[in-house]
């Protein structure tokens, strides 16, 4: 352990970095008493991209400098913020956001047990809050809710009332959440100074502000969401890495307005206090820098090149989310991704003329085109090494290109030339670039370590070959399972969360009791008994 900090050091570790802090005084006064509470809040909007690094290493500096941190997920606010989160996807989104961020936070070497996380939802819609905010809208102008959130909530000819409810909701949370001082983006500071004057409106106390300067996005303007050149995605593979970067705006000797270099100056450099410029021998090698302003003369003196140094930035920001990556590859990761933040270009047109009837529509297994398959290659994915790309013969002219996470679970050669039962009416499905267009179904151990076997057809059974439940053999599947329709998902699970598609004691696949089959006879897998199929 090294030595306890000094008040003084905790003030720079809490200040570094940051543009503006309102309430020095109090910070420094708060700082010789106890340790500083503060929260950072990020509404579960548009899917978090590399400038979340950002808050997260100041978020690194608050607990080195022993603070008490909490990270709101202000579900709530991504609503009422011109719906920039539909209510259904609400949960999602926060899903999505809380897995994601906490990857980030370990990528970075932050403790998580040091945090507290909270969701907005969770003490929002208490009897107090709701309260709070009637009282806050008596003494409110709509004039000053307006002007607060300004420059963070979606501006639009007509807006919502929801909208101007935005701001004191924030206001409130500082009050809620117990906190000293809130910390954001520069683009809050209306927010913060409304906050200000409104809390003490109710009696409350007024908090400590600290801003972040925006960092540029990587075309030199501020990296956003909705910008899809101007950010990379936390989940971008290394050669989009490598694309976008190539495109950064990164001017020789032009240090205004350079994104590459404001990535440095505020995720990569406080992480490691150091940064390596890796270039070729013939133009002086590898160089190592301890301070950041002399990077940044020396690029503006042109010794550092635009080429290195997007180059050493790839590298390093790679290295941050190669975990992360990792992290999102499994198959519960990837349908959260998927589910979350649904591909727009794949939604359906708005259908003209009567509605159809809205009642749900019954789920039964003959809707699923199950079908048996025959493997007829298997490589491993070239871009995701938990993945295979396979070959599947359903008994079509050509057979279908399948996607599935079975490389830590089932050897390649165990999958050549084997029968197995494949979901054919599944909406084909981009992963990691290669489109699976079928998927295949595995029976799945309860306990841990999982274990998954392919699901096998009766011997002597052939491609195409129609796969159904006892009793539900006669209807015909449907054309395509609408993913928003979650048909296999509700297959799964009943209402009492007992799984309705699972392995019976015998290894026998079956659905509430009646088993799966062809007219050959049953479907099983090799060893499995009493897991799950999917």
């Amino acid at each position: 352990m090294g030595h306890e900090l000094t008040v003084q050091e905790k003030y720079h570790l809490i200040t570094r970095n940051l543009q503006e802090v309102l309430g020095e005084d109090k910070l420094k006064a708060i700082l010789k008493e106890r340790e500083l509470k503060i929260y950072w809040g990020t509404a579960t909007t548009g899917k978090p991209h590399i400038a979340y690094f950002v808050p997260m290493s100041k978020i690194a500096d608050f607990l080195k400098a022993g603070c008490e941190v909490t990270i709101l997920f202000a579900d709530l606010h991504a609503y009422l913020d011109n719906m920039k989160a539909p209510w259904e996807l609400l949960e999602l989104r926060t899903q999505y956001y809380e897995n994601v961020i906490k990857a980030m936070l370990e990528s970075i070497g932050v403790p998580l047990e040091k945090l507290r996380f909270v969701r907005g939802t969770d003490y929002q819609l208490s009897k107090e809050y709701t309260l709070d905010v009637y009282r806050l809208s008596s003494v409110v102008t709509q004039h000053d809710a307006k002007k607060a959130g300004a420059e963070v909530v979606k501006q639009v000819e007509h807006p919502l009332l929801s909208g101007l409810l935005y701001p004191g909701l924030q206001a409130l949370d500082e009050e809620y959440l117990k906190v000293d001082a809130q910390f954001g983006g520069v683009d809050q500071r209306k927010i913060f100074t409304f906050a200000e004057k409104c809390l003490p409106s109710l009696g409350y106390a007024k908090r400590i502000h600290l801003m972040n300067p925006m960092v540029p996005g990587l075309t030199g303007s501020k990296m956003s969401s909705s910008e899809e050149e101007s950010k990379i995605d936390l989940l971008d593979r290394k050669e989009d890495v490598k694309k976008k970067l190539k495109k950064a705006f990164c001017e020789p000797g032009n240090v205004e307005n350079n994104g590459v270099l404001s990535f440095i100056k505020h995720v990569l450099f406080p992480l490691k206090s150091e940064f390596v410029i890796l270039r070729d021998e013939k133009w002086g090698g590898n160089k190592t820098y301890t301070d950041y302003g002399e990077l940044e003369k020396e690029f503006a003196i042109e010794i550092v090149h635009p080429g290195d140094l997007k180059n050493s930035v790839e590298v390093a920001l790679n290295k941050l989310l190669e975990p992360i990556r990792e992290k999102f590859n499994s198959p519960q990761m990837k349908k959260l991704a998927s589910s979350a933040y649904p591909d727009p270009s794949k939604a359906k047109p708005a259908i003209k003329g009567p509605v159809k009837n809205s009642d749900p529509e019954e789920v039964v297994p003959s809707r699923v085109d199950l079908r048996v398959g025959k493997v007829l290659s298997v490589e491993k994915h070239p871009d995701a090494d938990a993945l295979y790309v396979e070959k599947i013969d359903v008994g079509e002219p050509e057979p279908r290109t399948v996607v599935s996470g079975l490389v830590e679970f089932v050897p390649k050669e165990e999958l050549q030339d084997r029968l197995v039962v494949v979901v054919c009416n599944m909406k084909p499905q981009k992963m990691r670039g290669v489109e699976s267009q079928a998927m295949l179904l595995c029976a799945c151990s309860s306990g841990e370590p999982s274990q998954i076997e392919p699901l096998d057809p009766p011997a002597g059974s052939c491609p195409g070959e129609h796969v159904f439940v006892e009793g539900y053999e006669s209807v015909q599947p449907d054309d395509e399972l609408k993913p928003k329709k979650k048909v296999f998902e509700k297959l799964q699970v009943r209402r009492s969360s007992v799984l309705d598609t699972r392995i019976s004691k015998d290894s026998t696949a079956q659905w509430k009791g009646k088993n799966f089959m062809t007219k050959l006879g049953n479907i099983s897998c090799k060893t499995l008994t009493c897991g799950s199929i999917r």
